[in-house]
């Protein structure tokens, strides 16, 4: 199996079994049932009004020379999607639908409406707050439940509980909703790691788009996999504790033996390994176990426990 992410960084199945992606496609490109869409004045009353009849809908009427429609419209998009389908986004381009704008007299942008049961219930002018985007929708749902968040909890107590398959099921049905969803996209990664799809995943990082790269837990991910090619070569943590036993000073076999503790799985154990050849010597082969110690982390996140905790120890050994 196989994650794909194509030029806008939407992952799509790979063809084969348990590929991560939505299934189809539908107008514009956009996957079937799409829950944002685009619009114009000929599919405004399908698309709007005759939709609201069976769930609300967001119009957001945009231009993209609109500086604050670039932070409003992604904002009300991932707030949507979290949604799981409870409200639907329609967004229109004023520029290309002038027209359109002028019946709803936008007079400046971004302008948003909210239709239910056909009609115009509320909206507002310029960009609000995550916290401000989300109570408007949960005026306009009901407060729906966030089913994206919900369902990441689901997966990665099924990932964190051995079963990574059922997870990867999970994951699929979030990018489904939202292709971009970078969290989504790194627990998809972990699973298919946990399934042995290990060379496939490391594939997938020269596709995917910058802004993807950048995330923290994609970045975690991608830090996890850097340290289990190094553990492969580090040798048995058997014997590599041997050789520290004999020589606590033997830094290059210390490092060893943290990364192959790290790979089985003894994080705590890998990290004290780290800081106390740190303590020894902080200067040894240029820092070589301060940086890998702060690779550990990046794996890790820095909300683990063992992150938390090694980074007031490391501080106290550094200023000490």
């Amino acid at each position: 199996m196989s994650l794909i992410i194509d030029g806008s960084g939407r992952p799509i199945s790979s063809g084969k079994t348990g590929g991560v992606g939505p299934n189809g496609a539908g107008p514009n490109g956009a996957p079937s049932g799409a829950l944002v869409t685009e619009t114009d004045t000929e599919r405004f009353m399908d698309d709007v009004v005759q939709t609201s009849m069976r769930v609300p809908v967001i119009v957001d009427f945009w231009a993209p020379w609109c500086g604050p429609c670039k932070t409003l419209g992604p904002a009300l998009e991932k707030a949507v999607n979290a949604r799981g389908g409870a409200v639907r986004m329609v967004k229109v381009n004023v520029d290309e639908n002038q027209d359109l704008a002028a019946q709803f007299r936008v007079q400046s942008i971004p302008t948003v409406y909210a239709f239910r049961d056909g009609q115009p219930v509320d909206g507002f002018m310029g960009a609000l707050s995550e916290s401000q985007i989300a109570a408007f929708i949960d005026k306009l749902t009901g407060g729906a439940a966030n089913v994206i968040d919900d369902a990441l909890a689901q997966a990665k107590e099924l990932l964190d509980g051995g079963d990574p398959a059922n997870a990867l099921g999970v994951y699929q049905q979030v990018l489904a909703q939202d292709p971009r969803h970078a969290g989504a996209i790194a627990g998809a990664l972990r699973c298919q790691i946990a399934l042995g799809a290990t060379d496939d995943v490391r594939g997938l990082f020269d596709q995917l788009p910058p802004e993807l790269l950048k995330d923290p837990e994609i970045q975690a991910v991608k830090a996890s996999l850097e340290v289990a090619d190094l553990a492969s070569a580090a040798g048995p943590a058997s014997e590599l504790q041997a050789k520290v036993d004999a020589n606590p000073d033997d830094h290059q076999a210390r490092m060893d033996l943290a990364l192959a503790l790290f790979a089985g799985g003894a994080e705590a154990e890998a990290q004290d390994q780290l800081l106390e050849s740190i303590r020894r010597d902080r200067t040894w082969e240029e820092e070589a176990a301060r940086k890998q110690l702060l690779k550990f982390w990046e794996a890790l996140g820095h909300a683990h426990k063992v992150t938390v905790a090694g980074r007031r120890r490391l501080s106290s050994i550094l200023f000490s």
